[in-house]
């Protein structure tokens, strides 16, 4: 049965304060270190997952106690990061949209995973975003709404080798048909000028990072 949005937590940098955006309709799925955060904060998680090289023995039991369902794998056996297939499971409830925290933090390469594979949802035409404490990160290959959500940035970059017909309404700095090009730094620390922006692009995928400092 589909579900409206999946909000999947994982082993990086997390915050309680994440928990209080929350809504009882949501589905929770918890990625190794992330599943013991919700269970240790007094949340079930739908489904908790990953190969848990991250926790103790005796966390995963707490982990598997806590959690309605619980999907474990072989650390070295295996192809997929716990992020991407928490976001599998995630895809596979048909949901409007998926929200993940803690796939941000010390390691560059799991960021960057992490970001890159947001485009798997769009693909199958989910909203899908990354946040943190300083960012939330969203890609759109067509038309964007951005609203002003306390973030003092909203910067652009290409996710493919090109994003042609760029056009940005309600920012300080506003395009037109314009195209920008992986390596670029065009995008960087645009500023919203109204409450709502608009993101308008004609092709390729582009990242819309709203950040502060």
């Amino acid at each position: 049965m589909p579900v409206k949005r999946v909000v999947i937590f994982a082993g990086g940098d997390l915050s309680a304060d994440y928990l209080s955006l929350l809504d009882e309709e949501d589905f929770i799925i918890g990625a190794d270190r992330g599943a013991l955060f919700l269970i240790t904060h007094g949340f079930v998680p739908d489904i908790s997952v990953g190969d848990f090289d991250s926790v103790t023995p005796d966390d995963l039991e707490h982990i598997q106690a806590g959690s309605k369902k619980t999907i474990t794998c072989d650390p070295i056996d295996k192809d997929l990061t716990d992020s991407e297939m928490a976001l599998d499971l995630a895809l596979d409830t048909q949901p409007e949209s998926i929200l993940l925290f803690g796939v941000t933090g010390t390691r560059i390469d799991h960021t960057l995973a992490s970001i890159q594979m947001m485009t798997r949802a769009l693909q199958r035409q989910v909203r899908c975003s990354v946040m943190d404490s300083h960012n939330y990160i969203t890609l759109t290959g067509s038309k964007a709404e951005i609203c002003d959500a306390g973030y003092t940035y909203v910067s652009l970059l290409p996710l493919t080798p090109e994003v042609t017909g760029i056009t940005l309404e309600g920012f300080q700095y506003p395009l037109v048909d314009a195209t920008l090009k992986l390596g670029q730094s065009l995008g960087v620390s645009n500023v919203l000028s109204a409450k709502n922006g608009t993101v308008s692009i004609d092709s390729g995928l582009l990242l819309i990072i709203q950040s502060k400092d």
